[in-house]
């Protein structure tokens, strides 16, 4: 029995020796235990947390790599609608002119101002409704102008993703460009002698723009669109049929919530 304990103390003191040896001693250890180990996770392992760690933990393990902090990397809940702001210029050269007493027009000084309201359907497709107001005044005709008031829906179709989901990590992109189609009814007036009030109807309303976001909620669209005025022409003379092209250069403030 003796030689049995002489032989475990033995062996218990060569493995301490053996621990002081190699450097790693017990206060050592402790010392780490109190700091904490660094912990070094491979590439490999940060492609597979997306699926498997939830919560806090991916976002931990983003951020230790790096990616956390990128710009448009940040852990959101997307939104689901928005509303808009703003107005635009028209574009003289792409409108058609007012015939005033066999004499054509072209558009001058003219401008729009719109209100709308959108949802988002999914990360490339979003509709809304809005209301415009239109004022169209003409070179050599100071006292005479046309009123258009108009509520319309537009189907938007982004042009790349708005915002990309891995794991816990949403990637919200600050560039998207976009198309619309839609349509628009509402109410036009024409001052001035010869003038008419009456119903128009906007179809098509084409839209092709793109957005830049300043962050998660506030971004700004700047898109050229294109209305086909079915109505009374400009409401003098109209020997067109009843149908005038206008188009508008928009820049609107989105908000998301």
């Amino acid at each position: 029995m003796k030689k049995i304990s002489y032989l475990t103390v033995f062996i218990s003191l060569f493995g301490i020796a053996s621990a002081d040896a190699s450097g790693y001693s017990n206060k050592k250890f402790k010392g780490e235990i109190a700091s904490g180990l660094e912990v070094q996770v491979a590439p490999t392992l940060v492609e597979e947390i997306p699926e498997e760690a939830p919560g806090e933990l991916g976002f931990a393990v983003y951020e230790y790599q790096g990616t956390a902090s990128n710009e448009g990397t940040k852990l959101f809940i997307p939104t689901s609608m928005y509303v808009r702001i703003g107005g635009g210029m028209n574009l003289g050269f792409a409108t058609d002119a007012a015939n005033y007493f066999g004499t054509e027009h072209k558009t001058k000084n003219s401008y729009t101002a719109q209100l709308g309201l959108g949802w988002d359907l999914s990360s490339y497709i979003r509709t809304e409704i809005d209301f415009q107001t239109t004022t169209l005044k003409f070179q050599d005709l100071a006292d005479k102008a046309a009123t258009y008031n108009t509520i319309g829906g537009t189907l938007y179709f982004d042009l790349a993703r708005r915002y990309i989901v891995s794991g816990d990590i949403t990637h919200r992109r600050s560039f998207v460009p976009f198309l619309g189609l839609g349509a628009a009814i509402g109410t036009y007036e024409f001052q001035g002698a010869s003038g008419s009030n009456g119903m128009v109807v906007a179809a098509p309303r084409a839209t092709l723009g793109f957005n830049i976001m300043f962050g998660d909620l506030i971004g700004i669209d700047i898109a050229y669109q294109y209305q086909m005025m079915i109505g009374n022409g400009f409401g003098w003379g109209a020997s067109d049929g009843g149908i005038d092209n206008i188009s508008n250069i928009m820049t609107t403030l989105r908000a998301n919530f």
